[in-house]
């Protein structure tokens, strides 16, 4: 049995319809007309244990929003949605003791005190025994390097030190399910993969489940196979990276290193760029395979090395955005 399900998930924001100046300031005063946001809209999705998802999309796109009727923060307008055999809003005490929550933009680490005493006070909370919380934060200390601000106020702490005890904090009693909502925002690139390392280890060694969501898809690309791509409160993808660039990075680009500066001219590709001896071939992998190629360029030309660019993510999740995800894409056009 899937350990997350939903079915036709719906969430609809309603507000009171406003109308500007001073005389409809009045006027809204007195208004009964509301407006309704959609912000998800028929989202089904099934994930088994142990699986490390990226949740990803647009601002705006539903993500939080989704997250949040997971964790049991929203109630759903509309739809089924089962955690690990709970419905989250109906019971959310026993809910939360499954899951871990990191918030980018929030921490539940309380802000005058010191780190340590923060872990202690969750341990009270979720009722960890002693053992088990010596262990994990022993574990916890070496894998995210906390052990030189354990004693220091939250409030005095990096952002990525910061970010570091909130990962602690939100694995501290063993859930099942840890839900990142933008875990790696605004950290430098040392914090950044002391993050991913600890997400890694945690999901290949515990098989804790992850959903990630966020907007730097280097972090999907180092930690997900599969994706679930939502656009405008629809989920509009999900399968594995891999068939997503198959089906739209039908481009790649033959890096070829000569012995010297010179032009090149292949059939079947476009040239990128030349810079000095290394040149950068555009080619369709559907029409021209790397090998053929590689063989035509080195009977060609004096060559002292040659590698292969693969189309980057974030270039094919632009273009979703912009055209609308098909099964089938049109042909890429000619840069």
């Amino acid at each position: 049995m899937p350990i997350i399900q939903t079915r036709e998930l719906r969430k609809v924001f309603r507000a009171v319809k406003r109308y500007p100046g001073a005389i409809g300031a009045l006027r809204t005063l007195f208004s009964r007309e509301h407006v309704d946001r959609v912000a998800v809209e028929g989202v089904t999705m099934s994930l088994e244990a142990g699986e490390l998802v990226g949740y990803i999309g647009p601002n705006g796109a539903g993500k939080s929003t989704t997250i949040k009727m997971l964790t049991g923060i929203l109630v759903p307008t509309s739809g089924e949605i089962v955690v690990a055999g709970l419905v989250p809003y109906r019971e959310r005490k026993r809910n939360a003791r499954n899951i871990g929550v990191v918030f980018g933009q929030r921490s539940q680490l309380y802000w005058d005190l010191p780190l340590i005493e923060s872990f202690e006070l969750l341990r009270a909370i979720y009722n960890v025994p002693r053992a088990r919380y010596k262990h994990n934060m022993a574990r916890f200390t070496e894998m995210l390097e906390m052990g030189d601000f354990l004693s220091t106020p939250v409030r005095q702490l990096s952002l990525g030190q910061r970010m570091r005890g909130d990962f602690a904090a939100a694995m501290l009693h063993d859930p099942e399910i840890l839900y990142l909502d933008e875990p790696t925002i605004g950290l430098d690139v040392v914090a950044k993969e002391a993050i991913r390392t600890f997400i890694a280890g945690e999901n290949t060694e515990r098989g804790t489940t992850v959903i990630l969501t966020t907007h730097d898809l280097n972090d999907v690309e180092r930690l997900c196979r599969r994706i679930l791509l939502i656009d405008h409160g629809r989920l509009v993808y999900d399968g594995e990276i891999e068939t997503l660039k198959e089906q739209y990075g039908t481009h790649r680009t033959l890096v070829v290193q000569l012995t010297e500066p010179q032009d090149v001219s292949i059939d079947g590709t476009e040239l990128v760029s030349r810079e000095g001896n290394v040149v950068r071939l555009r080619f369709d992998r559907r029409e021209t395979s790397a090998d053929q190629l590689i063989r035509r360029v080195a009977e060609k030309y004096s060559i002292t090395d040659v590698s292969i660019e693969e189309p980057e993510l974030e270039s094919i999740i632009r273009r979703i955005y912009l055209e609308g995800y098909v099964a089938s894409p049109p042909e890429e056009p000619v840069a």
